[in-house]
């Protein structure tokens, strides 16, 4: 064993569970977790209103990330593609950056979202999961987690897993969704999502080998 872990990341698709299986591993570790604390965190360093960070989050899925996913998804982005934000987009980013490797460094933490997989590297002291599902059960799963209906379930895993994919191309170049990105990669939608925390919790508390 190298060592215990101290970071958790979750990447989760839509209608995966993260934001229900990510409190539940942090609580199980007794670890902070890490999800809108990070725009906040951000908004402050930039000096700028939380409604702005949060327009600029990955996790807020947010139109701008919706455009930009679609020019990221189909090709080469155009000169005129999103040069309104480009410079702050990666201002932000950077500085969402900056966060999660501070968490890393200082407290530790089970983060949700923002490619941190990618961002903290090959360090020894991070589990990498991934939570994902076939469509279908995904947008059932949605609605049982409180999507109005599946009509909306579908759009929103639609949308969203549009977003997301085109924000970690857009930054990293790099598919959201490979699995040698992860430690672990969990079908969460035919586990329960407790017993995903469970597994993702004893699988923190042995740590590697």
């Amino acid at each position: 064993m190298t060592g215990p872990i101290r970071v958790v990341t979750i990447s989760a698709s839509y209608g995966a569970g993260g934001s229900v299986v990510g409190p539940m591993v942090a609580e199980r570790l007794g670890l902070p977790f890490v999800d809108r604390a990070i725009p906040a965190s951000v908004a402050a360093r930039l000096d700028v209103p939380l409604e702005d960070a949060l327009s600029h989050d990955e996790r807020a899925a947010s139109g701008f990330w919706r455009a930009l996913a679609t020019v990221a998804l189909s090709g080469p982005m155009p000169d005129t593609a999103g040069a309104l934000h480009e410079d702050s987009s990666n201002r932000f980013q950077a500085q969402t950056e900056a966060v999660i490797r501070e968490v890393a460094d200082e407290t530790g933490g089970v983060l949700l979202g923002r490619a941190a997989a990618i961002v903290l590297g090959a360090r020894s002291d991070v589990l990498r999961v991934r939570l994902d599902g076939p469509v279908e059960d995904r947008i059932r799963q949605a609605v049982r987690m409180g999507e109005p209906d599946e009509a909306t379930a579908r759009e929103h895993v639609r949308s969203f897993d549009r977003a997301w994919d085109g924000y970690v191309k857009r930054f990293y170049r790099t598919d959201a969704t490979d699995p040698r990105l992860y430690d672990l990669v969990f079908n969460s939608t035919s586990l329960s999502l407790e017993v995903c925390a469970e597994l993702i919790a004893l699988a923190a508390t042995r740590g590697r080998r």
